[in-house]
């Protein structure tokens, strides 16, 4: 009987550490899609605040900040530019709005912006468990 009480404790220790594990893996996705977010945060900090330094100081900006002003007073240049010409394209071909429309609009934003790891690809990125050293003592 001794041999079949002791063969219980293992098993409830083994699904008890089961339960433990699980946990720990649960709250570590939790960090990550977290982290995630974070980092999302920052990015768009860090674009706010290239925003208010061009706003405030792109036509004259410290030297270490000139040729990232320059390519945006380029990039503005350009955009009005292209409008430009679009609108000289719609009057000579006698363009519409919406026929300009029905070939823009099928471009997504999202087409247009680059892309971001989806938290499913970034977890994908990290070591499968059994890539991991001591990964065979589970």
């Amino acid at each position: 009987m001794a041999f079949f009480d002791n063969l219980k404790d293992k098993a409830v220790d083994l699904a008890q550490a089961g339960v433990a594990k699980s946990k720990q893996l649960g709250e570590i996705a939790k960090l990550y899609v977290s982290n995630v977010g974070e980092e999302d945060a920052i990015k768009k900090a860090y674009i706010e605040i290239g925003k208010l330094y061009y706003a405030e100081r792109g036509m004259a900006p410290e030297a270490a900040y000139a040729a990232l002003c320059g390519k945006i007073t380029a990039a503005k240049k350009n955009i009005e530019d292209n409008k430009s010409r679009i609108e000289d394209l719609k009057r000579e071909g006698d363009i519409t709005d919406d026929d300009v429309a029905m070939v823009v609009e099928p471009l997504a934003v999202e087409d247009l912006e680059p892309e971001t790891p989806k938290v499913e690809e970034k977890l994908a990125d990290e070591p499968k468990a059994e890539d991991r050293p001591g990964a065979d003592t589970l």
